[in-house]
């Protein structure tokens, strides 16, 4: 890969990091309720989740999911249903409160792993992702060249992105959680998110391949 076509590749990968997407959402939301320093592990699994459908797209998945409708609309259920409950679960969670715990980074109801599998799942969760990345990463891939290497430095270059922006995210709604811990504004802040995940499930639902 040439320094030309990966400058390119970068500026393409900060564009696509920059789409308001479920995983921004989630570190948003994990930022105001968790803190930053917990909120790391939501964003790294959403890279790792990212990461390992460009893997996917790359062995072939995308196509299997461009060509076959039954695999498509597995996934998309699944993925659909998996958003739905992480809004449910957003829903009902208690308003940030900023107190000992928190300024610790301490949390007794939410574990790193959970905090990590809800950034990966959530990543993984649309099948049109691995569509997409089927479409986005032949673009810069030489043929002429080995894959696996083309395939470190393209998934390392968006992970990096993908991990700063998530983590600015986070970082950013960790300096509003005072606020959000004030009266009914927190629950509402829980409510809309969590709406708004249900909703991204709802409208997944409504896609196809071609859309």
């Amino acid at each position: 890969m040439t320094i030309e076509l990966w400058l390119l590749y970068l500026l393409a990968s900060v564009g696509l990091s920059l789409t308001p997407g479920p995983n921004g959402l989630l570190a948003l939301t994990h930022g105001a309720l968790y803190g930053l320093r917990r909120s790391i592990f939501t964003v790294s699994g959403g890279v790792v989740g990212f990461t390992m459908l460009m893997g996917i797209s790359m062995a072939g998945m995308g196509a299997l999911l461009l060509a076959s409708q039954q695999a498509f609309l597995i996934v998309k259920w699944i993925g659909a249903a998996y958003l739905v409950y992480l809004g449910v679960k957003v829903w009902r969670s208690p308003p940030p409160h900023v107190g000992i715990e928190d300024r610790q980074g301490k949390d007794t109801t939410t574990s790193r792993w959970q905090l990590f599998s809800n950034g990966f799942f959530v990543a993984v969760a649309n099948p049109k992702a691995i569509i997409f990345f089927a479409a986005f990463l032949p673009q810069f891939i030489d043929p002429a060249t080995p894959k696996l290497p083309q395939f470190f430095i393209l998934a390392g270059t968006y992970a990096f992105i993908e991990f700063v922006y998530e983590a600015l995210l986070a970082g950013s709604a960790q300096k509003f959680s005072r606020w959000l811990s004030k009266g009914n504004v927190g629950k509402w802040f829980n409510r809309i998110s969590g709406a708004t995940f249900i909703s991204i499930g709802g409208l997944l639902l409504t896609v196809n391949k071609n859309s």
